[in-house]
């Protein structure tokens, strides 16, 4: 099965650059563009501007945290529904299995649009799979990520079809940002949640991340949906052209591509 390819970027992506680069992923065939929400970053804001300027390419946001934003506080307007994946986390939120399923519950009833559920562990995926339209797996060997998916899958039951596994994985198109693609990896696990995951799973950070064309196609057949959360030098908008352009030859060379 060949995976659908989108990329990702941090919800503080300029709207200048947004707007320049919406255009050239709709062009080169990806299937998303994903929006990372962090402090001082508004995904959603960030979609908007997105939607603006292309007409195919679908939306989303990977995630939201609902301790930071509530489900009541998110201002959706302006972001077509049918092209639309809002993705919500739990964050730090207390009992966040529980917060999680009353936050998907109040979106339903708010958009018509998909919901994903950002999921670290077990319990996290099963909710995924009982009420959610996917789950966003995030730093995960192919291994690793076709174990979550086989228990996606069992939770999910009859609703397996229905439910997506998109998965997060950190990339680099050259050399150059290989300096940032090992920052960020160890800023990830120095994080207590995902330290532990790290240690449970035997891996490290830097082994789920993707620099070349044969990494990306290890997970064909894994999750429905790979985003490239694309890791450059210096975020200008120039490389994140380059960068786009090589991973368009990646998906290309894909099997069945």
């Amino acid at each position: 099965m060949r995976a659908a390819v989108s990329i990702g970027l941090p919800g503080t992506t300029s709207p200048e650059t947004l707007r320049a680069l919406a255009p050239r992923l709709e062009r080169l065939g990806f299937d998303a563009l994903w929006l990372n929400d962090v402090p001082g970053g508004d995904s959603l804001a960030g979609l908007r501007e997105v939607a603006d300027a292309t007409e195919r390419l679908r939306l989303a946001t990977g995630v939201i945290p609902i301790d930071r934003r509530p489900v009541a506080s998110l201002d959706l307007a302006g972001i077509p529904a049918d092209r639309t994946t809002f993705g919500i986390g739990s964050g730090g939120a207390h009992h966040p299995v529980g917060a999680m399923a009353d936050a998907v519950a109040e979106l339903r009833g708010r958009t018509d649009a998909r919901i994903a559920v950002g999921a670290l562990g077990p319990r996290m995926r099963r909710l995924a799979a009982e009420s959610a339209d996917a789950v966003v797996l995030n730093w995960l060997t192919p291994a690793a990520a076709a174990d979550a998916m086989d228990d996606l899958r069992r939770d999910a039951g009859d609703r397996s079809g229905a439910v997506r596994g998109v998965l997060y994985v950190r990339t680099i198109s050259d050399g150059a940002a290989r300096a940032a693609l090992q920052k960020e990896a160890d800023r990830y696990g120095s994080y207590v949640s995902y330290a532990a995951n790290f240690a449970r799973l035997g891996i490290r950070p830097i082994d789920t991340t993707i620099n070349r064309a044969s990494a990306l196609h290890a997970y064909d057949g894994v999750v429905d949906e790979i985003v490239l959360r694309a890791i450059t030098a210096g975020g200008t908008l120039e490389e994140l052209e380059r960068f786009a352009e090589t991973a368009a030859e990646w998906r290309a060379a894909q099997p069945g591509g």
